[in-house]
């Protein structure tokens, strides 16, 4: 598919921009506003920790060089979490799934406005011929079915020739994501055995920065590994799609640009999903933990919840992309492409300015950048689409940075185009085309994993159902100890245990964990009690009806807003009866003029009639006239 561009006057478009960045700037000062209130007023779990009274004993966090550690210490981490897990959460997530749903029908709005305006209310794709389908047939195996026309021969693939494509595809589209999710496990061993290492640091700051540490450079490794397969995955997927040999342009971008997020969407999203869904609950409990090849115990999240690292690692991500791949990159490889041009044209340094002053200035736009597309663009506002909408609810700054990205790679964009690139050739498009599909499956995507982090990854659930079913007096209090569990120490299996049991300067014989478990003296030592299967009912509940009224939600506001803005639909509406007026003035014309030239051509044929009936007349008395004369002459 082609995509064109609509180029309004610099006045329209500094006007539309600005209302635009008025638009998001008050979305976002009343959101975070909002978030503010709720914090200020929902404080009650991290206080509980950060008492000077809590003196709860936890359980070691490795084993064999961690020791035992006191609650309190965990403070600083339980009020950072709670700044993003708050019963705020819930609003803004709902808040977020209807802006999305207007954000997609202001665009069908504007995308309406802009074929209008434009002239491609009627206009309809074509469908022109891959330019690479014969010399890439040659890549497919198997017989083809070749059928002959007038002019010459034209080669057909059947689907017994597209299938060894097709399987490739599968397979290494596949392959790909176990790529993707091996890295995140490799990461997984980064983040488990330097926690280890950093723990039997002799420096006291080193171990009580530990967790800080870890997250960090786990979260830049992670995004390293993602900028470098954003390249390998987008020259994977155009390979693949050429492979394919598909018959029209338009369908092969279509297959590009497919192939090309499902790859970076796995890419950017894997190690997110794995934090916020499974990290800390593949880990079992003291004494039967599990481990990855016997040695490395599985990763348990800090006691304020995985929210934090989440937040870590969706910040890093989501800004070392737009820093590095979406601003730097966009800039510096068509200029080190300039650059190479300049050197392989084996002009010198001394012969620059006299090439400058010969060359015309279409000979010097040839050393630019040639244009690629705006597939590139349309990947970078997807993906970050993705991490504002996708995890907003772990991470309520999304949008903002996100706003302040778009100002900064607007200018850019603005002089990478005017000043990097060649001049792109303009084609004609009345909608976005596949990208719209993608963003509307996004946004509906995006409701259900924000359900499934506020029911399952934030204390949100836990904190309401023992408000409402276990607290005493319908308060928060005592809410950390009833998600605490107790584990006897002498319970460890054997080099298990922590090495210096003394750590705390006094024995430790119970020690707490968090998960909802049955006390080692009840009848069922450490089996999961009556309280998990509670707060899991409500959290699938929870999931259900959030899921359920925030997409009803979207499909009211998808009604109430028309698609087509009143005036543009009131204007097309008039257009039509001015072209049924102006075809039916047409006809009636057509008839006046025929009635008009009726009498005349009456006249004409009656005119025709007498002269071929004089003409029959006399040829009838010629041919009479000799045959007397003869009989007379003979008589």
């Amino acid at each position: 598919m082609s995509m064109g561009y609509t180029l309004p006057s610099p006045k329209n478009r500094w006007v539309d921009s600005m209302q635009n960045v008025m638009k998001i700037l008050i979305y976002l000062f009343l959101s975070n506003c909002t978030n503010v209130l709720f914090m200020c007023v929902c404080v009650h779990s991290s206080m509980e920790i950060c008492h000077p009274k809590t003196n709860i004993t936890m359980c070691p966090l490795c084993d064999g060089v961690c020791g035992y550690w006191k609650l309190s210490t965990a403070c600083g981490t339980a009020r950072a979490s709670h700044l993003f897990d708050n019963p705020a959460t819930v609003f803004f997530s709902v808040f977020m799934a209807l802006w999305a749903a207007m954000f997609m029908e202001h665009w069908k709005r504007r995308q309406m406005r802009l074929n209008y305006e434009w002239d491609l209310t009627g206009f309809e794709d074509e469908e022109v011929s891959h330019s690479h389908l014969h010399s890439q047939g040659k890549t497919v195996t198997g017989k083809r079915t070749v059928t002959e026309s007038s002019d010459s021969d034209v080669e057909k693939l059947t689907f017994r020739d597209r299938f060894p494509a097709y399987m490739t595809n599968i397979v290494m589209m596949l392959l790909m994501v176990g790529v993707t999710f091996a890295i995140v496990f490799g990461v997984i061993l980064y983040r488990i055995s330097t926690k280890a290492a950093l723990h039997m640091s002799s420096n006291p700051t080193t171990r009580n920065h530990v967790q800080l540490t870890v997250k960090t450079t786990a979260a830049i490794i992670n995004l390293v590994v993602i900028l470098i397969l954003d390249e390998v995955y987008g020259a994977v997927a155009r390979w693949l799609t050429v492979l394919e040999a598909p018959k029209t342009d338009k369908s092969f971008e279509e297959r590009l640009i497919f192939k090309t997020f499902i790859l970076k969407f796995f890419n950017a999203f894997t190690p997110i999903i794995y934090i916020a869904f499974f990290r800390g609950r593949l880990v079992g409990r003291p004494g039967r933990y599990l481990y990855v090849f016997e040695s490395y115990r599985m990763e348990e999240c800090a006691h304020g919840g995985c929210l934090m690292e989440l937040c870590i690692q969706l910040s890093i991500t989501m800004l070392g992309k737009q820093l590095i791949q979406n601003n730097l990159f966009e800039i510096g490889i068509p200029k080190l492409k300039k650059l190479i041009r300049y050197i392989r044209s084996k002009q010198g340094a001394f012969q620059e300015e006299e090439r400058q002053k010969k060359l015309q200035r279409y000979e010097a736009d040839h050393f630019l950048e040639p244009f690629a597309g705006l597939t590139p663009e349309y990947m970078e506002m997807i993906i970050q689409f993705g991490f504002v909408t996708l995890f907003v609810a772990s991470f309520p700054l999304a949008p903002l940075f996100a706003l302040l990205n778009n100002i900064i790679e607007i200018r850019l964009d603005a002089k990478k185009f005017v000043s990097e690139l060649r001049r792109p050739i303009a084609a004609r498009a009345k909608d976005i085309g596949i990208w719209y599909n993608i963003l509307r499956g996004v946004a509906k995507v995006a409701i259900i994993i924000n359900a499934f982090v506020i029911s399952f990854t934030s204390d949100f659930i836990p904190r309401m159902v023992y408000q409402y079913m276990y607290s005493p007096d319908g308060s928060m209090h005592g809410f950390v100890n009833h998600t605490l569990s107790y584990f006897n120490t002498s319970h460890f299996e054997v080099g298990r245990g922590t090495m210096d049991p003394l750590h705390l300067g006094f024995p430790v014989e119970v020690c707490r964990y968090k998960d909802y478990r049955e006390p080692p003296w009840s009848s069922t030592p450490y089996e999961v009690s009556k309280e998990f299967w509670a707060v899991l009912a409500v959290r699938l509940a929870f999931v259900i009806i959030f899921q359920n009224v925030v997409m009803l939600m979207n499909d009211v506001v998808d009604w109430l807003i028309p698609d087509i803005p009143k005036d543009i639909s009131l204007q097309i509406h008039k257009e039509k009866i001015l072209l049924v007026e102006l075809f039916m003035k047409e006809e009636q014309g057509k008839i006046s003029v025929a009635e008009r030239r009726a009498p005349s051509t009456m006249k004409e044929n009656c005119n025709r009639r007498s002269n071929s009936s004089t003409h029959h007349t006399n040829s009838d008395n010629l041919d009479s006239t000799p045959h007397h004369t003869n009989s007379t002459s003979k008589f």
